[in-house]
């Protein structure tokens, strides 16, 4: 090999090495931080590996969260948004970027695989409503600068219910919208959704639907996870079809 094809196999060799670190720190980007946990949270990172996480423990792009049974984990992303996964969930970081002085570089793509969570808006979602979506099994759910209760419940055959008392709750994606809107978009069509409204998507191809009561979704966190203003909790009672929010 002459000088000149050794240089442009060397330029090409770096430049590869340069994208393959550049992918490997996007992965790897911290986006939030775990500031409330009482029980057992896993982690499967981009590359496979698993392990625990504790309080303060950083989460990245590309990371799979797992709740265990009775954990409940609140994590604060880098735009001061919040999400609090209930007890029973599987959640995925899809991607996740926020600068304060590059508003069109802006990305926040969630996945809620199985059970559910709290999601509170922060300034992402506040000044690019459109950047924001959480892609669950069979509807897409976008904001408009909100807070809001989602719980995937899976059909029959499937992965087995959240926690206890999630199995009084349909198969399907159940909605409730503390403060704001969201829409929910599946291949059926797509709703918007209120504050104090209920909604429920059935399956990938049927439409969402507004619930005029609670059909008996809860989100309880202790105490200490409902110190952030905006948030709410669902408690359920002895009438499924009452709701009893609770302002902490």
């Amino acid at each position: 090999m002459n000088c000149a094809k050794r240089r442009i196999a060397i330029k090409a060799f770096a430049a590869l090495l340069l994208a393959a670190s550049g992918a490997m720190a996007w992965a790897a980007q911290v986006v939030g931080t775990i500031v409330n946990l009482n029980g057992p949270l896993m982690v499967r990172k981009a590359d496979g590996s698993v392990k625990v996480l504790g309080l303060k423990s950083e989460v990245a792009q590309g990371d799979t969260l797992v709740s265990e049974k009775n954990t409940y984990a609140r994590i604060r992303f880098i735009d001061n948004s919040e999400i609090t996964l209930r007890p029973g969930t599987t959640f995925k970081i899809e991607a996740f970027a926020y600068e304060s002085g590059k508003p069109e570089a802006d990305s926040a793509s969630f996945s809620l695989l199985q059970g559910g969570l709290r999601s509170l808006t922060g300034l992402l979602g506040k000044r690019n409503k459109e950047k924001f979506e959480l892609k669950t099994p069979i509807a897409t759910i976008g904001v408009r600068g909100t807070t809001f209760v989602a719980q995937f419940v899976p059909p029959p055959g499937g992965a087995p219910p959240a926690q206890a008392g999630a199995g009084a709750l349909a198969p399907g994606l159940h909605v409730f919208v503390v403060d704001g809107t969201i829409m929910v978009s599946n291949a059926g069509g797509s709703m918007n959704f209120s504050a104090g409204q209920f909604g429920f998507t059935p399956t990938r191809q049927q439409p969402p639907l507004m619930v005029p009561n609670n059909p008996a979704l809860r989100f309880t966190p202790p105490v200490a996870f409902s110190l952030s203003p905006g948030s709410q909790t669902l408690a359920g009672t002895a009438r499924p079809q009452a709701v009893d929010c609770e302002v902490r």
